[in-house]
């Protein structure tokens, strides 16, 4: 696998060695050793799906106060996958860093612990997969608004489909320093 930083320190793109013959398709998605010599020394100790048709924003999405290490792939279909620092004194504090996942592309994005997370769905219905840090937790279920102007995601989505809770998120300014995880 290669593992290339972005602009965000610790926000990490990972692409796999792919197999591929006339029978088909084999790669690793995820393996703890290779994982580690690349930096990442994360236990996972929960995995999610989500199934998102096309035009959906999901995010920005994170948790306070057990933060989540995320490792996001797609399984089927594409997303933009969306990272926003939102640490409280992390000198990237607003910044953000896109990535397009794909089944085509296999691509992996790592997100230390304390990131807001989010993706678009570019074309047909998508499924994702993410490696979780810790466990959720509804109390700390936390949210910023997906299309803050102070943030300034490029979304590729007009006319987005959002859930209840991602269209009345707080702008990142308006979230209470106590609900921001720590650098």
């Amino acid at each position: 696998m290669t593992v290339k930083e972005t602009a965000l320190p610790g926000v990490v793109l990972i692409t796999p060695r792919v197999f591929q013959d006339e029978r088909g398709v084999f790669f690793e998605t995820y393996k703890t050793v290779d994982y580690a010599a690349a930096g990442i020394n994360c236990e996972f100790v929960q995995d999610n799906v989500s199934v998102s048709t096309s035009r959906v924003i999901r995010g920005l999405h994170y948790q306070v106060p057990n933060p989540q290490a995320k490792l996001i792939q797609v399984l089927s279909g594409a997303v933009l996958d969306v990272a926003v620092d939102v640490r409280r004194g992390s000198p990237t504090f607003g910044k953000w860093v896109a990535e397009v996942l794909s089944d085509e592309n296999r691509r992996q994005l790592f997100l230390p612990a304390g990131f807001a997370h989010g993706i678009a769905v570019l074309g047909s219905p998508a499924i994702v997969s993410y490696k979780c840090s810790t466990l959720y937790c509804q109390a700390g279920d936390a949210a910023v608004l997906w299309n803050d102007p102070d943030i300034g995601v490029a979304w590729p989505v007009d006319d987005p489909i959002l859930s209840a809770k991602d269209a009345a998120a707080p702008r990142l300014a308006d979230v209470p320093y106590e609900r921001l995880p720590v650098y």
